[in-house]
């Protein structure tokens, strides 16, 4: 039997049956990839999780906390992930959240095959929230969105969602999978304190609308909200010491956010990224993802479970990072 604060940080993914935790674990670079599998961007640029005995202790971590809910991807490293998270939580009471297709060149017909390698990845028989990693102009939506109700209606798909989709393609998703009986329950797009764009493109208004969880990927966004980096300490690895925002301007520009966040912090002596995340959880609609390595990335993840902030304090870190709601 659950208790009330276990209660307390539980919510339906959506107007779907789905009973989710208020935050997940990102599971992206979790596995054991070979070949090009090992230059997948996310490993290059993020470096890869730290070995299965760390996975696992972030499974364990995140599991005794109430998060239970596990996030991947066909194409993340070329199915490594899938088959590392499939391994890790075989016989547990998780919750497996992954996306398709396993390639770019992809079909709607093609949607029965990458089901039937997902769920022999994972080792299930069904697949908790099954979402459409990408949009694709030459995809119909609508005819996608009958084959994932198949899915649904055979027992392989418990709940279904969009990834980076427009707010247009995801009212289309919605409006096709509707006729079907069956709710859109998630949108998982970009969303952090440095990247509040679902604010201002009708995305958060959109789902509170229809009734529509918003996934948030990069919640600490990508690292810059730990405090971890500064202009004289900036990230490692090739591609993000080349990507504009890991710059020493913006890093520069991120340093009063980060000040703010360790008053913050300091008041529930917590730390800068987990009043971050918190700062997402206080929104109903929105469940932030944050990818853990280890287990104790997952353990200071799910501590943001373990507090709440003020309307005032919420409200400070909104202006505080106005300059990135846009």
């Amino acid at each position: 039997m659950e208790t009330k604060v276990e209660m307390e940080h539980k919510t339906f993914l959506g107007k779907s049956n789905l009973r989710v935790p208020r935050i997940g674990v990102g599971a992206m670079v979790w596995g054991d990839p070979k070949g090009l599998a090992r230059l997948h961007p996310a490993q290059t640029a993020y470096g890869g999780a730290h070995g299965i005995e760390e996975e696992r202790c972030a499974v364990e971590v995140s599991m005794e906390a109430g998060v239970n809910l596990f996030d991947t991807a066909a194409m993340y490293s070329m199915g490594a992930a899938e088959l590392r998270l499939g391994e890790l939580t075989r016989g547990k009471d998780v919750i497996i959240a992954t996306k398709y297709p396993s390639r770019f060149s992809f079909r709607a017909e093609d949607f029965p095959k990458e089901v039937e390698a997902t769920l022999a990845r994972l080792r299930r028989d069904s697949i908790d929230l099954y979402q459409h990693h990408y949009p694709n102009t030459r995809l119909s939506i609508p005819k996608l969105m009958d084959q994932v109700a198949d899915a649904v209606e055979a027992g392989k798909v418990k709940a279904v969602g969009v990834s980076n989709y427009s707010v247009e393609q995801m009212r289309e998703a919605h409006a096709a999978l509707v006729k079907r009986g069956i709710p859109l329950a998630s949108n998982q797009v970009e969303y952090s304190l440095l990247h509040r764009k679902p604010e201002v493109d009708g995305m958060l208004d959109a789902c509170r609308e229809l009734g529509i969880t918003l996934i948030a990927y990069s919640p600490l966004a990508g690292g810059m909200l730990t405090g971890k980096y500064s202009a004289q300490n900036r990230p490692g690895g090739f591609f993000r010491r080349i990507l504009p925002q890991y710059g020493r301007k913006t890093l520069e520009a991120i340093q009063p956010v980060i000040k703010l966040l360790r008053e913050i912090s300091e008041h529930y002596s917590k730390m800068p990224n987990q009043v971050a995340l918190r700062w997402l959880i206080e929104n109903p609609i929105v469940l932030p993802i944050p990818g853990a390595k280890n287990g104790k990335q997952a353990e200071d993840n799910a501590a943001a479970l373990s507090f709440s902030l003020t309307s005032e304090e919420v409200e400070a870190l909104s202006q505080a990072t106005l300059a990135w709601r846009r």
